[in-house]
C-alpha cells in the first residue's frame, strides 16, 4: 500500500479503532465500574475541571486551526502557518489533548494507561509521515523539524545585542 496523501495507510482505521477503545474505557470506568477513578477523591473536581477546560480549548484551537491548514487550499512547499508554526503535528496534538482532557475529568488511571499506547500509535504515524514529507520536501521540511517541535513548541531563540550597548 503505498500512500498517496501522505498520511500512513492504516491511520484513519487506527485512530477510529483507539477512539472507539478509549470512549468505552472511560466511560465504562468512569460511570459505571469506578475501579481506576480513585484518584478523583483526592483531586479536587474544580482542578480536574480546570485541567480539562484548559486542554479542551487548545485541542480545539489546534484542530481548527490544524484543519483550516492542511484541508484549504493550501500553498505548495512545506505548511508552516496556523498551528503548524508551532507543531509539526497540531492535529495529532489535539487528538491527545482531548484524550487527556477526558481523562483528568474523571481521573480515569485505566485512560491513562491507554492514552500511553495511544500516544504511541500517534507517534509512530508522525514519524512515518514526517520520512515522506523529507523525502518529498527535503531541505525544506529538515529546516522546519529544526525550528518547529513534534509535540511541544519550541522556544524562540533568543538573540543578543551584539553592537555593546551604550
Amino acid at each position: 500500500m503505498k500512500p498517496e496523501n501522505g498520511e500512513h495507510p492504516w491511520g484513519d482505521i487506527g485512530q477510529l479503532i483507539l477512539l472507539f477503545c478509549f470512549i468505552i474505557v472511560w466511560a465504562g470506568d468512569s460511570f459505571f465500574l469506578r475501579v481506576s477513578t480513585f484518584a478523583s477523591d483526592y483531586l479536587p473536581l474544580s482542578i480536574r475541571l480546570l485541567l480539562t477546560a484548559f486542554a479542551m480549548i487548545i485541542a480545539v484551537y489546534l484542530a481548527k486551526a490544524g484543519h483550516g491548514v492542511a484541508s484549504e487550499h493550501r500553498p505548495p512547499g512545506v505548511v508552516s502557518t496556523g498551528a503548524f508554526r508551532y507543531v509539526r503535528h497540531p492535529l495529532y496534538l489535539a487528538s491527545l489533548l482531548f484524550y487527556f482532557g477526558l481523562a483528568v475529568s474523571t481521573a480515569c488511571l485505566f485512560c491513562f494507561a491507554l492514552l500511553v499506547g495511544i500516544f504511541f500509535f500517534y507517534d509512530y504515524m508522525a514519524r512515518y509521515e514526517e520520512k515522506l514529507l523529507q523525502l518529498k520536501y527535503g531541505m525544506e521540511y529538515v529546516h522546519y523539524k529544526k525550528k518547529t517541535g513534534k509535540w511541544l513548541p519550541r522556544p524562540k531563540p533568543t538573540t543578543t545585542n551584539t553592537q555593546g550597548g551604550r
